[in-house]
C-alpha cells in the first residue's frame, strides 16, 4: 500500500504565503508524478499543479505565477509553495502520487483544509 501525508495547511491572511508538504510512502515502485488538486465548498476538484518523474512542472492558470511546485527525489517528499494567496484559494488540497512501470496507479492523500481570510 501506499501512504501519502499532506501538512502544512490551515488559516492564513490573504496576500500571504504557504506551503504544503506531501510525503509517499509504501510500496512504490517508480515515481512517474506527483502533484495537488483542490476542492473548494460546492465546486468540483480541480487541478492546481504537477510535477513529472524529470522535474517537469505544470500550473493551473489560477496558481500560475505565485506557486511552484517541487520535489525531493530521495524521500518522495512533494511542496506546493504559494504565495499572495486570494480568498479563491480557500479550499481543500489533495495530493496524489502516479507510479508504476507497465501499470500505472494513482493514489491520493486524505487533503488538508487551508482557508484564506480577510
Amino acid at each position: 500500500q501506499v501512504q501519502l501525508v499532506e501538512s502544512g495547511g490551515g488559516l492564513v491572511q490573504f496576500g500571504e504565503s504557504l506551503r504544503l508538504s506531501c510525503a509517499a510512502s509504501g510500496r512504490i515502485i517508480s515515481i512517474v508524478g506527483m502533484g495537488w488538486y483542490r476542492q473548494a465548498p460546492g465546486k468540483q476538484r480541480e487541478f492546481v499543479a504537477s510535477i513529472s518523474s524529470t522535474g517537469s512542472t505544470k500550473y493551473a492558470d489560477a496558481v500560475k505565477g505565485r506557486s511552484t511546485i517541487s520535489r525531493t527525489n530521495t524521500d518522495n517528499t512533494m511542496v506546493l509553495a504559494m504565495n499572495s494567496l486570494k480568498l479563491e484559494d480557500t479550499a481543500v488540497y489533495y495530493c496524489y502520487v502516479v507510479h508504476g512501470r507497465s501499470i500505472f496507479t494513482t493514489d491520493w492523500g486524505q487533503g488538508t483544509q487551508v482557508t484564506v481570510s480577510s
